[in-house]
């Protein structure tokens, strides 16, 4: 959610990405900055940049970077929890296809964890949709933007928004948000 958070600003960027290939005992240091460079590249971002600390980066950038060590490891799951959250729409965009690109060239699958289902539909095979903590619905990503079943998931389309403010239909929830430790059927 917040890359610039979670990336040690005391660290350069070689370091991070390649914290947990040194964790666990893996490759030469050589081999280790090789890899960082390798990765680097891999999200669009130049070699250079290894020497670089996290507070010299955009925050599309940064979210390269925690992207580049999250792949350092050749994970074949990656959870994307509000990957794009904090990004503006442009960089949004380049982040999504980045991430669709490595997904087809890596054969990765994703565990991508959003609010905007706007974001969701151009990474996903299929949506759970989750509310109060449970699973009230999921469908293949067609059938669920074509005919949501759950109060909850209209709610969640109608707030995408729409490029013709006519075309748009707000679905409102009502009533008093329920108890999470009593949640209703």
């Amino acid at each position: 959610q917040d890359p610039f958070a979670s990336l040690d600003p005391s660290w350069v960027v070689s370091s991070i990405i390649t914290e947990g290939l040194r964790a666990n005992g893996m490759r030469s240091r050589a081999e280790r900055e090789d890899k960082a460079v390798e990765l680097l590249e891999l999200v669009g971002l130049r070699p250079d940049h290894a020497r670089r600390y996290p507070y010299e980066f955009s925050g599309g950038q940064r979210q390269r970077i925690a992207i580049a060590r999250a792949l350092a490891l050749e994970p074949k799951v990656l959870i994307c929890d509000e990957a794009v959250s904090a990004l503006d729409v442009s960089t949004e965009a380049a982040i999504l296809v980045m991430l669709e690109e490595l997904q087809e060239r890596l054969g990765l699958a994703y565990l991508f964890i959003s609010h905007d289902l706007g974001v969701v539909r151009h990474v996903s095979d299929h949506i759970a949709v989750m509310y109060l903590g449970q699973i009230v619905e999921q469908a293949p990503a067609a059938e669920l933007y074509d005919d949501p079943q759950h109060p909850y998931s209209k709610a969640l389309l109608s707030a995408i928004p729409k490029i013709r403010p006519s075309e748009r239909q707000r679905v409102a929830l009502t009533g008093d948000l329920p108890d999470p430790s009593n949640p209703p059927s």
